[in-house]
């Protein structure tokens, strides 16, 4: 498919690079006395309508002030900078199935959970779970001790929170792909316009039963004035052992290789090491992100272990027809959540 489009900047106003977010403590909001006492009194509320996190709507977790500011983050989310820290959660008063709910009810304000795979999990684990590279149906998040580059998931927003950390290493970063992408229109439009092609994508394994094991989507997307980014290299790459997937052009394979060589300059990232109880959300269409190697000791109470939410933002209210979750709509069918235990935490 050609799409015939002449790359163009894109939302330059919010293409930082890592020199104008050198400061942690521009990105991260800090929970105050006042929104903790409205957390606690929000999981007591969503405690007496269900323990099943599932159970829980927005009317179900109460907030006030903490709702403004949330709302606000939202919005800095689609038309700022793209992620943010919050920290953070108050790992001795609540339990981890505490921690998950809380985390949960601010999600709700944040966005409406999707999906994160066929299984139709709303709350994902990331964590270690014995899954290997040459498992042909792996995810990001199966996978433990490994690096992972520089990618976006399936969602509008994407929310991490830290119930464990590593023994060492495993710091969670992001790119902002905006600016990425503005380089490469201005130095490589020719590598721009390819990304602007349809891609295959393999699923994984959790395609719809009868269709193809691949689905084709475009890296880069313009609409409405907005950049929409779905960069996923090791699954596009993936796609290749399908007979029937088209084959990528050595143009495609290059622009992938910049986008992240790019991703990876220091100039373009930023990297944190979130605490337990501390959360990260990020606008999937802007901020490309991933994680440091990491060694676990579940002995010590040290296994990295964090809980994830895909979000729609009810914020952004105009997304290109391919971003509305066709390709997947089948993992929607059921409404589950993972529960994986995380070891026990450290005394």
């Amino acid at each position: 498919m050609t799409t015939g489009v002449a790359p163009e900047r894109l939302e330059t106003h919010i293409a930082w690079q890592a020199k104008d977010v050198a400061d942690p403590e521009s990105w991260t909001v800090r929970l105050s006395p006042e929104d903790r006492r409205e957390l606690d009194a929000a999981l007591a509320h969503a405690k007496t309508v269900s323990r099943d996190l599932l159970d829980i709507g927005l009317e179900d977790f109460p907030l006030d002030g903490l709702a403004e500011k949330l709302s606000a983050i939202e919005r800095e989310l689609i038309d700022g900078r793209g992620f943010v820290r919050i920290s953070a959660l108050d790992t001795a008063r609540y339990d981890d199935d505490e921690l998950t709910m809380l985390y949960w009810g601010i999600g709700l304000h944040l966005g409406d959970p999707w999906p994160q795979n066929a299984k139709g999990h709303l709350m994902g684990d990331v964590t270690d779970q014995g899954k290997a590279l040459t498992d042909p149906t792996f995810r990001g998040n199966e996978l433990g001790q490994i690096a992972l580059d520089y990618h976006t998931d399936g969602a509008d927003l994407i929310g991490l929170m830290c119930l464990r950390k590593a023994h060492t290493g495993g710091l969670s970063c992001v790119a902002n792909v905006v600016a990425i992408y503005n380089e490469m229109v201005a130095t490589r439009p020719d590598l721009v316009a390819a990304l602007y092609e349809a891609l295959p994508y393999d699923f994984r394994g959790e395609q719809r039963a009868g269709t193809k094991p691949f689905y084709e989507f475009p890296v880069f997307t313009a609409h409405a004035g907005r950049l929409f980014v779905r960069f996923i290299p090791a699954y596009i790459r993936a796609s290749q052992r399908h007979a029937d997937a088209p084959r990528l052009s050595p143009r495609a394979e290059e622009a992938l290789d910049m986008v992240s060589t790019m991703a990876r300059d220091p100039r373009n990232n930023v990297y944190m090491d979130l605490q337990p109880g501390e959360m990260q959300f990020i606008n999937n269409y802007h901020v490309l992100h991933g994680r440091t190697a990491y060694e676990d000791s579940a002995e010590a109470g040290e296994k990295r272990h964090l809980k994830r939410l895909w979000l729609a933002t009810r914020y952004l209210k105009d997304r290109p027809p391919h971003f509305r979750r066709q390709e997947n709509s089948h993992w929607a069918a059921r409404r589950t959540a993972s529960h994986i235990a995380a070891v026990a935490r450290p005394h």
